[in-house]
């Protein structure tokens, strides 16, 4: 059995870690509100620009851009999405191992060569070049700061290759947000692009809570289904005009408005992934936290059965001396 000096010596590291656990959880929560508006902030623009994009393809069933032509696959991107520190629970783990199963996928059609790389965020970063991946560039520096003027030059990078056939397919790879406890591990299709599929986005987001509780689990199922209940036709496409009158041509138009989509849907997804961080951040601070807290009633209990039986054993010892005195 441990000594009392141990038991305390324990309760004192582990008192310090929960203070550590407690003080990140607390930040992380912070940062979190900080990414939840900053989804909120960019939703209004993202709404606005569907909006436009179902009622102008609505009414023009004809209408094409060279982002949507499907070609023979010989060459892919894949621009892959995650943190630039530890301690957020499985979260860096569950993306680099769907990259690695995505990579796995393409590389028995098509060979190691034909995929590219684009890590967002130090741990993808580090992983992909140890296996030694066709790794494109450093964006270490937008997982922690999220930058709409990099996420269109990333977006225009990946546009220009596809238009020039560089490469036949780009795929996103990033943790959806959908509350504070819940992050949707997703693999999109980003070019070439299905118009009426990509404007079918999830939207279903919790911006509310930084808690990740079942009551908030239950309150974003509920919210949910009323919803559902109450907007079965929301969905639906709605011209904003029965006529359009294109000016100056179908193609400019298109050539301005689908790029603008591709480059919100990077900067959505960067902070999707950033909130998710900061969410699964704050649940394992928190989890630990707990353990932490457990430990302490179990050391706290040894601690006192330890030093009751010296207390206890000292008595016998001053009882029995009395005694043969």
């Amino acid at each position: 059995m441990p000594s009392l000096k141990e038991i305390k010596g324990r309760i004192a590291s582990v008192k310090s870690t929960r203070k550590i656990t407690s003080a990140m959880k607390m930040v992380a929560s912070s940062k979190l509100h900080h990414a939840q508006v900053a989804i909120q902030n960019m939703l209004p623009y993202e709404t606005m620009l569907e909006h436009i994009l179902k009622a102008f393809l609505a009414a023009e069933a004809e209408a094409q851009t060279i982002y949507d032509h499907e070609r023979p696959v010989k060459r892919v991107a894949l621009v892959v999405f995650s943190s630039n520190s530890s301690l957020c629970g499985g979260f860096n783990a569950n993306v680099i191992r769907l990259m690695q199963q995505t990579v796995k996928a393409y590389t028995e059609r098509l060979g190691a060569d034909a995929i590219e790389i684009y890590p967002i965020g130090r741990k993808v970063g580090e992983k992909a070049q140890k296996l030694g991946y066709n790794v494109q560039g450093d964006f270490s520096d937008l997982a922690d700061k999220p930058n709409v003027q990099q996420c269109i030059d990333l977006a225009l990078e990946l546009g220009k290759k596809f238009a020039a056939g560089t490469v036949d397919r780009v795929e996103l790879i990033y943790h959806h947000f959908k509350s504070a406890g819940s992050q949707i591990l997703t693999r999109k299709v980003f070019l070439p692009i299905d118009l009426e599929e990509e404007l079918e986005r999830d939207h279903e987001r919790d911006l509310t809570s930084t808690i990740a509780t079942r009551e908030s689990q239950e309150y974003l199922r509920r919210n949910r289904q009323r919803r559902q209940s109450t907007n079965e036709h929301a969905d639906e496409v709605k011209p904003l005009n029965d006529n359009f009158i294109v000016e100056p041509d179908m193609d400019t138009v298109l050539s301005r408005l689908i790029p603008k989509m591709l480059h919100l849907m990077v900067y959505t997804a960067l902070l999707d992934s950033n909130a998710s961080e900061h969410a699964a951040r704050m649940v394992a601070m928190q989890t630990a936290t707990d353990n932490a807290d457990e430990l302490l009633r179990e050391l706290n209990l040894q601690y006192n059965k330890s030093r009751q039986q010296a207390i206890t054993s000292e008595l016998l010892d001053i009882v029995g001396g009395s005694v043969n005195n």
